[in-house]
């Protein structure tokens, strides 16, 4: 399936979910403030709900935390929803803690931005 964007929206989209997960990403806030949308919204495996101004405020404090554990992603997937628009799902494992993931990117002037993440822990 091609966009007006990239020839292969669903990979390029599975490469920026991998690329968000990597410690330098996540300690990047320039770099985070292209990748999420300015109305983004999260569902932590916590139950707690983040908006961009949150979650980069937790990822500047993780980000000066010598022990923030490595995020391993497996089994990743996505779904193009609709021109524009792909749906991405993954299992995460940091320091033993598991969830299941899922992103909902939105291709946009600048490019293509996550506006939603929801992570549901695995027991």
């Amino acid at each position: 399936m091609t966009s007006h964007g990239s020839p292969q929206p669903l990979d390029h989209v599975l490469d920026l979910e991998r690329e968000l997960q990597t410690p330098a990403c996540r300690a990047d806030e320039t770099r985070l403030r292209e990748l999420l949308a300015a109305d983004f919204v999260e569902i932590g495996a916590s139950g707690r709900r983040w908006d961009l101004d949150s979650i980069l405020a937790m990822l500047r404090d993780e980000s000066t935390e010598d022990d923030g554990a490595v995020i391993t992603l497996t089994g990743l997937t996505g779904r193009v929803l609709a021109p524009g628009v792909v749906q991405v799902f993954w299992e995460s494992d940091q320091a033993g803690r598991r969830a299941r993931r899922t992103s909902i990117w939105c291709e946009r002037a600048g490019g293509w931005q996550q506006v939603s993440h929801q992570g549901t822990p695995v027991p």
